[in-house]
């Protein structure tokens, strides 16, 4: 069910639909990145307007479309400026997510273990994705951070899920390569 109406919609989802018929998740993962790049620069495929519009005190989620036929769902993040997550996962899903406008500093993180007292990860490096930049995680090396850079300017990017993600996992630093596992529930900004 199509959730927005915007420019390039039907090519958008045509696009997502090709990359997800394969039976692998390397396989999708791959497509997708691929797709996403070539969409994000193809002049007829713009994002609702709406999506532009930072949310105060968060970044903001918008559902983009759901696929009931193949599950997947399309979610477009709103990063105010400094605006980020904690380490967080993907519910056990992969996820390719592109930069459809502005810049974010993407984290990735290594899982270490669970210990009594918490969850161990070790920083693996960061990268700084721009405009028409793509990338995936597939499980189980899903584990990452995003922030937006900038002080002035909003970023946009484009999440494609392997089903709907309502809920994740957020891991809050204790102390050294320590953190506290928390369950967010993950919800949707309106779109004006």
């Amino acid at each position: 069910m199509l959730m927005m109406e915007f420019p390039g919609c039907r090519t958008l989802i045509e696009r997502i639909d090709a990359a997800v018929n394969a039976r692998e998740d390397s396989t999708i993962a791959n497509a997708l990145r691929e797709a996403m790049c070539s969409l994000i620069r193809d002049p007829e495929v713009r994002l609702p307007a709406c999506v532009l519009d930072p949310v105060a005190g968060h970044y903001a989620r918008r559902e983009i479309y759901h696929s009931e036929e193949h599950g997947y769902s399309v979610i477009a993040m709103t990063w105010g400026p400094g605006q980020g997550t904690p380490i967080h996962d993907h519910a056990g899903m992969w996820c390719v997510e592109g930069v459809w406008h502005g810049q974010l500093e993407i984290t990735q993180y290594e899982f270490l273990g669970e210990k009594p007292e918490g969850c161990a990860f070790r920083a693996a490096g960061t990268i700084n994705a721009g405009f028409g930049s793509a990338g995936s995680l597939i499980p189980p090396y899903e584990y990452h951070a995003i922030r937006n850079p900038s002080s002035d300017a909003p970023a946009v990017s484009l999440h494609v899920y392997k089903g709907e993600m309502r809920s994740c996992s957020v891991f809050q630093p204790l102390h050294g390569d320590l953190y506290r596992r928390d369950t967010r529930e993950l919800g949707f900004d309106r779109a004006h």
